[in-house]
């Protein structure tokens, strides 16, 4: 039997026409990420502190939302938000409800990691604080937390890329981020390889650019990892 030679012919010339909707993917992915990023750290290191120093009720609380956002996928989280809600007569927009699903999402991994952070503190730190007569709470802002912080830096960074990447599902709630247009390009040009691979080269490029940035960030809030020449 012959074989059949390969008569497929890659195209990319189309992507011009589609340039607009492209950027428009590229700006709303990128709006999500840097408008969740601050409160999910927020609600991530709130849990944490909860979680370690809480009354009983708060950190069982706090387990019961870390432990149900982490098992559960982040797709369910956005369709409850999105469509689940809309049942009780709620009605969330695409990119509230992506922004929400989130900063809840991210919130729970942040508590982990955070938590670890602050656990990571050794004692004779929060001795030498009560030593200065400090409070609880002025020993946790001023001492734990920006160490643990500066520990775990990388392990945020980490996840806040992955975050980044996770917005791609939100097309399915009909939010027109990158994926949500890559889909619309290869439904109108039947050129899916040559769509999803640049849009796989895009997503490269931003994640790469929001890691420099964060790192960039990292540089100028820990003096000390740049004097000694600590990686991040």
């Amino acid at each position: 039997m012959r074989g059949c030679a390969l008569s497929y012919e890659f195209d990319f010339s189309f992507l011009n026409d589609y340039l607009p909707e492209l950027w428009h993917g590229i700006w709303l992915t990128l709006g999500m990420t840097i408008v969740s990023i601050v409160p999910g750290f927020a609600l991530g290191t709130g849990c944490a502190v909860g979680r370690l120093y809480g009354p009983p009720w708060v950190q069982r609380l706090v387990t019961l939302y870390v432990e149900g956002i982490r098992n559960t996928p982040l797709i369910i989280q956005v369709f409850w938000l999105f469509f689940g809600l809309a049942v009780l007569q709620v009605r969330v927009g695409p990119f509230p409800a992506a922004v929400i699903a989130l900063v809840i999402n991210v919130g729970a991994y942040t508590a982990e990691i955070m938590r670890a952070g602050l656990q990571s503190i050794p004692k004779g730190q929060l001795e030498a604080a009560a030593c200065l007569a400090l409070k609880p709470s002025q020993s946790l802002w001023s001492v734990q937390i920006p160490q643990a912080v500066e520990r775990v830096y990388p392990a945020l960074v980490s996840q806040f890329v992955l975050m980044m990447l996770a917005t791609s599902i939100m097309s399915q709630i009909s939010a027109e981020e990158l994926t949500g247009v890559a889909y619309m390009i290869q439904s109108f040009t039947f050129r899916g390889f040559e769509v999803y691979l640049v849009i796989a080269g895009i997503y490269l490029v931003m994640s790469c650019l929001l890691r420099l940035t964060l790192l960039g960030v990292a540089q100028v809030s820990f003096p000390r990892r740049r004097r000694l020449g600590t990686p991040l």
